[in-house]
């Protein structure tokens, strides 16, 4: 076929767009020969959207083992590509392979809950056999797509095809033309949340509340950013409104009780969820939330019931499987065991469930001490959760240098004596998985002392002096805090101080353990100059592969690769010491192979830095009871043990990227352990 255009000369977008125009002109054969050129080209072959539309090509044309063969490559190069399965549902249905069909509607929507066509196909398929209220459900999908403008639409579909600027783009085109549009506000918001610009997606939220406060979905919307926000009374002021209008509304039940788990309500939170399943029972998400929160108060038998309960309605779902894994002391049995490879090595899992199992398949060969196949697993989920991430070390490496020259001696001279003067916040920072829960714990279990959870507000106070900044831009922070007054830096200390009283129970001192807290010192420093800060650490391999093996819920982004984590250790590294020499004696460090080697030595010395009296229950901090949401809450709730200390070597020989990448701060680290000094980066 000659179309009268060398392809060459053509970009990818170009081609793509002549396919389009012949398929919606009838031309089938001739779109088929414009996107196989596409695809021909080499650095095109993965070309998503080619791989898509030559599918669609093949359907048309008849050639169905072709358009299947091409589909299995495209959710091979994109896992969470809706309009795979969409294609896939339309060939089945073709073929009359009715259950299939609907199977591969559902992931669809599930993926892309943008996608018409398969809302329409599913209320005439569950129709078709007599499941009304089913088709239904599928209906009231199809009314509200059709209702929103077409470029609303778009942008929706867009966003769950992860094309989140093109996405941004149109919708502010849109809200330029009709300001204050409800559904348009509330999607910039989510396109906001979802590049985690979340100041500028909770500013958007809030007006759209203030301009249309009858709108259930935009207040729903709001209340659940304020949650992942961690701003838990707030969500809870908005979802109550929503539930006194509609107390039966499962959603707005749902969002209540992940609140009052944030607010650290934990019965409340149980209560909510108990309402929940007398409504809706056996639904596996909320069993799943439900087996978290008993989890948090320690009621370690009925959260495993729970989590079984979850797997045993819907067997592919992979959360249930590694929240068991993530119990850290929960041994599968064989049939489980079975049940996650087989689901794992189905193509008709999705990526996030995938995931999951790979990480709790990791745990449960560790724990039967094939290490072999542990770090198969380990190695096949981290490389599948970075095909989500977007993580830049590049990025990263420039925000690490950017504390180091900005936060200076002559920044804390010129503040001395300046910011809040409470010395209420005692700050655990370090790596995740550095043994930062147990200090907490040991912390906590003095009379004095509030343990909270990882709070957001460092944060929170960071992104506010960044202030609202597109895509790309400058960033203010940490150089605004050489531009902050007196007035403003007190100002901002009181601000942590009252937004975070509602974690706290009323004792004098409370912890704050967000553990990437550690690159604000300088902005802790400042604004709150009498806090305590403890920095948690721990031999670099075996903190490094410790975060390497954990499926974080969310954030940690950088320990989904062996040299990612290991550079990320080293600017940590770098970052603290350069603390100590600007903060001289400011932080504490305390090393975790000391806290288990010397339990009383250590306590003493963390309760002196932190001005406090000894008391025997911080001895036996497994006793205290209290709610622990990270993943070493049942751990902690246990006597010191020493066996997590060397526990990585059993994983030595497949961590050559890893030693590599850390370099000479492994070597650093062997010299503290055999001879008490500090270790420090090596240049």
């Amino acid at each position: 076929m000659n179309t009268g255009e060398p392809f060459q000369a053509q970009s990818s977008d170009d081609l793509i767009h002549k396919a389009k125009q012949r398929i919606q002109q009838g031309q089938i054969s001739e779109a088929e020969g414009v996107v196989l050129e596409l695809l021909n080209q080499d650095q095109d072959q993965d070309n998503v959207e080619g791989l898509y539309l030559l599918a669609v090509c093949q359907r048309y044309l008849k050639k169905t083992a072709k358009a299947l063969e091409t589909l299995e490559k495209l959710k091979g190069v994109s896992p969470s590509y809706g309009r795979a399965f969409q294609e896939q549902g339309h060939i089945y249905r073709q073929q009359q392979d009715i259950m299939p069909a609907m199977d591969a509607y559902k992931q669809a929507v599930l993926l892309n809950p943008a996608l018409l066509a398969c809302w329409q196909a599913l209320a005439d398929l569950y129709l078709e056999q007599g499941d009304h209220l089913a088709a239904n459900e599928m209906r009231e999908q199809v009314q509200y797509l059709s209702s929103l403008p077409m470029e609303l639409l778009s942008v929706t579909s867009m966003i769950h095809e992860g094309k989140l600027y093109k996405a941004e783009q149109l919708c502010r085109s849109y809200l330029q033309k009709i300001p204050h549009h409800a559904d348009a506000m509330r999607l910039l918001a989510d396109i906001g949340a979802r590049m985690q610009v979340l100041d500028d997606a909770e500013f958007l939220l809030e007006s759209c509340v203030e301009f249309h406060p009858d709108n259930k979905m935009a207040r729903f919307d709001y209340a659940n950013l304020l949650n992942k926000r961690q701003k838990f009374k707030e969500a809870l002021e908005q979802i109550g409104i929503l539930h006194d209008e509609a107390p039966d509304n499962l959603a707005f039940n749902l969002t209540m009780a992940n609140a009052y788990v944030g607010a650290g309500d934990i019965e409340a939170a149980l209560l909510t969820y108990e309402e929940v399943l007398r409504q809706a029972p056996n639904n596996p998400n909320v069993l799943l939330m439900q087996g978290h929160a008993l989890k948090a108060v320690a009621r370690v038998e009925e959260a495993v019931s729970v989590y079984r309960g979850a797997y045993s309605v819907r067997p592919d779902f992979g959360d249930a499987f590694w929240s068991l894994a993530n119990l850290k002391t929960y041994r599968f049995n064989d049939e489980e065991i079975e049940m996650m490879k087989e689901r794992q090595s189905d193509k008709k899992t999705v990526l996030i469930d995938r995931i999951h199992f790979c990480f709790a398949l990791g745990k449960a060969f560790e724990d039967r001490e094939e290490y072999a196949v542990a770090m198969e697993y380990y190695q096949l989920g981290n490389s599948l959760k970075v095909q989500e991430s977007r993580y830049s070390a590049d990025i990263v490496d420039k925000e690490f240098q950017a504390q180091i020259q900005v936060c200076n001696g002559e920044l804390f001279d010129k503040h001395d004596g300046r910011g809040s003067a409470a010395s209420d916040p005692i700050f655990i920072v370090g790596l995740p998985r550095a043994g930062s829960t147990l200090l907490e714990q040991i912390l906590s279990s003095h009379s004095q002392v509030d343990g909270t959870m990882e709070l957001p507000n460092v944060i929170a106070i960071m992104n506010k002096l960044n202030g609202r900044r597109k895509v790309g831009d400058e960033q203010r922070y940490p150089a605004i805090l050489n531009d902050l007054s007196a007035d403003q830096l007190a100002q901002l200390g009181e601000e942590y101080i009252s937004g975070t009283q509602i974690y706290r129970q009323g004792a004098a001192y409370f912890i704050d353990k967000m553990p990437n807290n550690f690159r604000h010192i300088g902005l802790i420093h400042t604004i709150l100059p009498n806090a305590k800060i403890i920095d948690a650490r721990r031999h670099p391999m075996a903190c490094c592969f410790s975060g390497f093996k954990q499926l974080f819920a969310e954030g940690q982004e950088f320990t989904y690769g062996q040299k990612d984590i290991g550079r990320y250790y080293k600017n940590y590294v770098e970052l603290m010491d350069h603390w100590d020499e600007v903060l001289p004696g400011k932080v504490l460090r305390v090393h975790y192979e000391d806290v288990v080697n010397g339990l009383e030595s250590q306590v003493h010395r963390i309760l002196e830095y932190c001005g406090l009296a000894f008391e025997e229950s911080c001895m036996n901090f497994h006793q205290t009871e209290r709610a622990v949401k990270t993943p070493s809450s049942e751990q902690v709730r246990q006597p010191i043990f020493k066996s997590g200390i060397e526990q990585w070597k059993n994983f030595e020989p497949y961590l050559d990227q890893l030693r590599g990448s850390l370099g000479s701060v492994v070597d650093a680290y062997d010299a503290y352990l055999d001879s008490g000094s500090q270790p420090a980066l090596d240049s």
